[in-house]
């Protein structure tokens, strides 16, 4: 792997924010048991998730034992951190789906196999919602002040809103810090990490640990908060978050992601989630710096994501996608990729049965939806060679598009000369 330890390693990507004293010196020596939480308010973990679980990935691999904690009993009260205000609260059986769904995700970046150190995925319902609120109240919280609980940023910034904050999420960061407390007893589990909104809830948990276990030695990692070029958080887009879940993002539209990131940040993206090293790294910066035109960093970025999150054929998928506009074979392209694809492009409407039998004679076609002026203009550019269906030429101004042209009897894509596209979408 090319470090000494994790924190090496770590500390050369740029993941370091901030970690309790004596940390680094843990990590050289030992081998922990460390674990991550998530969130399971949607079916489906998000870009915004990935700097942590790539994370806890890297110290799998460096022997050490990782915990994906779902947040099976937290889940039903929410993190109030980076909310303005109060979220919907879930059912429990929405956040039982909610866990089911995501833990094939987890398993394309943790080893739940291997023997030395298995990943495992602990649900914090199993002791959340067994515990009564009188021995809580007595064991937990009489451990922790309130002073300090003001204190933490995520219940600062909502205090000073109309909306304030609801007791439940008030109390997030003890049922948080608790978890803490389980996971050692449990697992053994002496390291929590996340991302540098989450240290305030790691720290207490930290403290916790210590007061409830006699001192027990356990730490806290944090990442640095990862924003693009507007500041926003990574993997949030105008057209919604990017999620890890193919249907609710394609992998063609999860490699454009990545593939569009800038050249001031697509180094440290590719330290902070590939597992490249130093060497392709800093290759890839040379290259960027000194013929930035052809983006070979931000290609290597998206299909190192792409095929780490989706897998190897996922990728060649979205590659032959990516390749659709600039004239690439749409064979064993779904509707759904094409939809994806082309989503920009002009488009029409046009009933499917007008397609059915012998169809609708090209020449009108582009005519009817605009791609040229008059049949006459139509005729003339299929002569020329100029007029392509679904990106094959029409060698026949007498040709026809009929349904067997379809992509599975939604789209039909028309092409006029090399770059001017219009999707045809079928409907009925």
């Amino acid at each position: 792997m090319g470090f000494a330890n994790a924190f090496e390693d770590f500390k050369w990507r740029g993941l370091i924010f901030d970690v309790t004293a004596g940390l680094p010196e843990v990590l050289a020596k030992e081998k922990v048991t460390a674990y991550i939480g998530f969130d399971p308010s949607a079916d489906s973990l998000q870009v915004g998730n990935l700097l942590a679980l790539m994370g806890l990935a890297r110290l799998q691999r460096y022997g050490h034992t990782p915990l994906a904690l779902a947040g099976g009993g937290t889940g039903m009260i929410g993190d109030p951190g980076g909310k303005k205000a109060e979220r919907k609260m879930l059912k429990i059986e929405e956040v039982e789906a909610n866990v089911e769904a995501i833990k094939p995700q987890l398993a394309r970046f943790l080893d739940f196999e291997v023997t030395a150190n298995p990943a495992q995925i602990p649900n914090n319902a199993e002791w959340l919602r067994t515990i009564t609120m009188m021995s809580f109240l007595r064991d937990v919280g009489k451990l922790v002040t309130v002073n300090t609980m003001l204190a933490r940023d995520s219940v600062k910034s909502r205090i000073g809103r109309e909306s304030g904050i609801s007791y439940a999420e008030f109390s997030y960061q003890l049922l948080q810090a608790y978890d803490f407390v389980q996971l050692y007893d449990r697992y053994g589990c002496t390291l929590q990490a996340g991302g540098s909104d989450q240290w305030g809830n790691i720290i207490a948990g930290v403290d916790l640990v210590r007061r409830m276990r006699d001192g027990a030695s356990v730490h806290g990692l944090v990442y640095p908060l990862v924003t693009d070029a507007e500041g926003n958080k990574l993997g949030k887009s105008e057209k919604g978050a990017i999620y890890l879940d193919a249907e609710k993002t394609s992998p063609y539209r999860y490699y454009q992601f990545w593939l569009n990131q800038g050249d001031d940040q697509v180094i440290d993206l590719l330290k902070y989630f590939t597992w490249l090293g130093p060497d392709e790294v800093g290759d890839l910066a040379q290259k960027t710096a000194e013929q930035p035109e052809r983006r070979e960093a931000q290609r290597t970025l998206a299909e190192e994501m792409t095929r780490v999150t989706h897998g190897e054929s996922a990728l060649d998928k979205a590659l032959q996608a990516s390749r659709v506009l600039f004239g690439g074979d749409m064979a064993g392209l779904g509707a759904g990729d094409i939809g994806e694809v082309f989503a920009d492009v002009p488009s029409s409407e046009l009933p499917l049965s007008r397609l059915e039998g012998e169809g609708v004679p090209v020449v009108d076609l582009l005519a009817e939806i605009g791609i040229t002026r008059s049949k006459g203009e139509a005729r003339r550019l299929v002569r020329n060679g100029g007029v392509y269906v679904n990106n094959v030429k029409v060698a026949d101004e007498a040709q026809a598009v009929t349904t067997a042209q379809t992509v599975e009897g939604k789209f039909a894509v028309l092409r006029r000369g090399k770059k001017t596209y219009h999707l045809v979408r079928l409907i009925g």
